[in-house]
């Protein structure tokens, strides 16, 4: 006696459509809507420390995309002056080393001024030129300090190695470096015409048939700016306290 074959169960989805449809149209039904459709399952919920995680992961992700995007950040005063960014070596502070500076200072200053060789050149007012003058930078200036609340400073003379806010640091003769104050001081520079050779422009040797050098002075306490803030800075006219 052979076993007749378990009659293979029904879909419960093909038993309810067949209550409600012809065989046919519960047969095509449950073949497309429910054999055929795909399953989507949803994923197990993550725990409280994997969600830390991966909030962690993404906070680490935008920093270093910051990081490697942004600008590099620029020093502090004190990092500065821990680094010696600022101090000028003591073997390098020559007035003949300078001298080169001095001379690139009275060709760019010549240049400012439209000066031409042989002194043919325009006029030079505060009107034209006065916006040039206090915009410039006077590192490799020549500077004379001719008039001081402070005694002491008055005949200092030398090449500016350093043009800061408050002080000029100009390197003398005698190979010294001076701090010099810019309040209540005033400086005197020399600008010399241009001539036929370099050699004796960038020196200061005039000869005596050759036009005089244009000498300025400088109110130190009006002229209390960095070189890079006084290049887009504008001037107004102040009245000066004479020392």
């Amino acid at each position: 006696m052979t076993d007749s074959p378990t009659p293979k169960a029904q879909h419960i989805a093909h038993t309810l459509l067949a209550r409600a449809h012809s065989p046919d149209s519960a047969e095509q039904q449950f073949t497309e809507r429910v054999k055929q459709k795909p399953l989507f399952l949803r994923p197990t919920s993550p725990s409280a420390a994997d969600n830390r995680s991966r909030r962690r992961l993404h906070r680490l992700r935008k920093k270093e995309y910051f990081i490697r995007h942004q600008r590099p950040r620029s020093l502090s005063a004190r990092e500065k002056r821990t680094s010696g960014l600022y101090d000028l070596p003591k073997d390098e502070c020559k007035h003949a080393i300078f001298k080169g500076l001095h001379a690139l200072w009275v060709g760019y200053m010549q240049e400012i001024l439209d000066l031409k060789i042989e002194g043919k050149s325009g006029l030079v007012t505060p009107a034209s030129h006065g916006a040039k003058l206090v915009s410039a930078d006077f590192h490799g200036a020549e500077v004379e300090v001719v008039r001081s609340r402070c005694a002491s400073r008055v005949g200092v003379k030398g090449i500016v190695a350093r043009d800061s806010k408050f002080t000029f640091e100009v390197v003398t003769e005698k190979d010294e470096v001076k701090t010099i104050p810019k309040e209540h001081s005033v400086f005197r520079f020399k600008v010399p015409f241009p001539t036929s050779t370099p050699s004796e422009s960038a020196e200061g040797q005039q000869s005596q048939q050759g036009p005089k050098p244009l000498v300025f002075e400088l109110h130190g306490s009006q002229f209390e700016n960095r070189a890079t803030d006084r290049a887009n800075k504008k001037f107004k006219w102040r009245n000066i306290d004479y020392l």
